[in-house]
C-alpha cells in the first residue's frame, strides 16, 4: 500500500532552484516518487511513497522557508501511483497568468466540507467550479457552473465575459485540493467581488470527511496521479487514462471502435493526425520493450 501526498504552499522562495537538489535526493533516498513544483511563489505536487518516506519528506518541507504550517493531503494507492520522482521549477506553482494575484495577500473565505452543503444551496450563491473541462466531465457538486475551460489560464476570460450573469451573487469555488481557489478567489476579490468562498481543502477533503449520504457530490472527482480518479472516502475511482490526450476515461470506453491504447481515444481520435497517431504507436512499441527489457524510467531534475 502506497501513501499518496496532495501538497501545496504559498510562500515566498528567493531562490526556488537552490531547494531543488535536497528536495529531490530526499525523495530518492525514500523511494517516493511524484511531481514537485517550485516557484517564487511556493510549492505545489503530489507525490507516494512508504508510509515512513512520505512523514519523512514531510518534515523536511516544514523546514523549507515559510513552510512550517503548510497543510497536505494524504490518500492510498493499492499500486505505485507514479513511475517516477521529478522536481520542477516553474514561473508559478499553479498558472493563471494573471501577475497582480497573490494568495499570500488576500483570499476568499474559507468554509470547511460540513458547511459547503449548506453555503452552495442557499438561493444568492452561485457555485463556479475552477477545473478544466475534463475533469468536471466526470462529477462535480450538484448545480455546479462549469466554465468549460480547457486550462487554468482560461479562467480570467471566462469570468471576464460571464461576469454579468452574477452580479448581487455570493460566489462559491472549489477545486479538486484548493490551490487553484487560492487564486481564483484573490482574482475575483482584485476584481471587485466583495462576497467570494472557497471550499477549504478542495474536493478531496470534502469526499474524505462528508458521508456519501449526506454528500451534493456526483460522480468521481479525477486525480493527477495513476488512480486517475477517487469517491467518497477517497476510494480509487473505476476511470483509466487515456495515455495518448491524458483525459480520463472509462474501462468499457476501450470497447470503441476509436480506441487504441497510447494512441487515442473516442475524446481525441478527431483532434490529431495519423502522423502523430503513428508517433503514438512508436512510443508504445518502446515503453513495450522497455518494460520487456526491466528498465526503468529515467530518474531527474527536468
Amino acid at each position: 500500500m502506497f501513501t499518496v501526498c496532495a501538497l501545496y504552499h504559498f510562500t515566498r522562495f528567493e531562490d526556488p532552484a537552490a531547494l531543488r537538489p535536497g528536495l529531490l535526493q530526499l525523495c530518492l533516498d525514500n523511494t517516493i516518487t511524484g511531481t514537485l513544483l517550485l516557484a517564487k511563489e511556493g510549492i505545489n505536487g503530489t507525490v507516494a511513497g512508504p508510509r515512513k518516506g512520505i512523514d519523512t519528506l514531510i518534515a523536511y518541507i516544514q523546514t523549507m522557508p515559510g513552510c512550517a504550517d503548510f497543510e497536505w493531503k494524504e490518500s492510498t494507492a493499492s499500486e505505485k501511483p507514479f513511475p517516477r520522482m521529478k522536481v520542477k521549477l516553474k514561473k508559478e506553482i499553479v498558472t493563471l497568468g494573471q501577475p497582480d494575484v497573490d494568495p499570500t495577500a488576500s483570499v476568499g473565505n474559507y468554509v470547511n466540507p460540513e458547511d459547503w452543503n449548506e453555503l452552495i444551496r442557499s438561493p444568492d450563491v452561485v457555485t463556479i467550479d475552477t477545473r478544466n473541462d475534463y475533469e468536471v466531465a466526470i462529477g462535480t457538486f450538484e448545480g455546479a457552473i462549469d466554465p468549460k475551460t480547457e486550462t487554468f489560464r482560461d479562467f480570467p476570460a471566462w469570468w471576464e465575459e460571464n461576469k454579468d450573469r452574477f452580479h448581487n451573487k455570493r460566489v462559491a469555488m472549489f477545486c479538486t485540493g484548493g490551490i487553484r481557489c487560492e487564486k481564483s478567489t484573490n482574482y475575483l476579490l482584485g476584481q471587485g467581488v466583495e462576497d467570494v468562498y472557497h471550499l477549504k481543502g478542495g474536493i478531496l477533503k470534502y469526499l474524505e470527511e462528508v458521508p456519501q449520504d449526506d454528500s451534493t457530490w456526483e460522480g468521481e472527482c479525477f486525480v493527477f496521479d495513476g488512480r486517475v480518479s477517487v469517491g467518497h472516502g477517497l476510494e480509487e475511482g473505476p476511470h483509466l487514462l487515456c495515455h495518448a490526450c491524458r483525459r480520463p476515461i472509462l474501462p468499457e470506453d476501450q470497447n470503441k471502435p476509436e480506441y487504441e491504447h497510447g494512441v487515442s481515444c473516442h475524446q481525441c481520435v478527431n483532434d490529431t493526425s495519423e502522423r502523430d497517431k503513428e508517433r503514438f504507436r512508436e512510443r508504445q512499441k518502446q515503453m513495450v520493450l522497455a518494460r520487456e527489457r526491466g528498465e526503468q524510467h529515467i530518474v531527474g531534475l527536468d
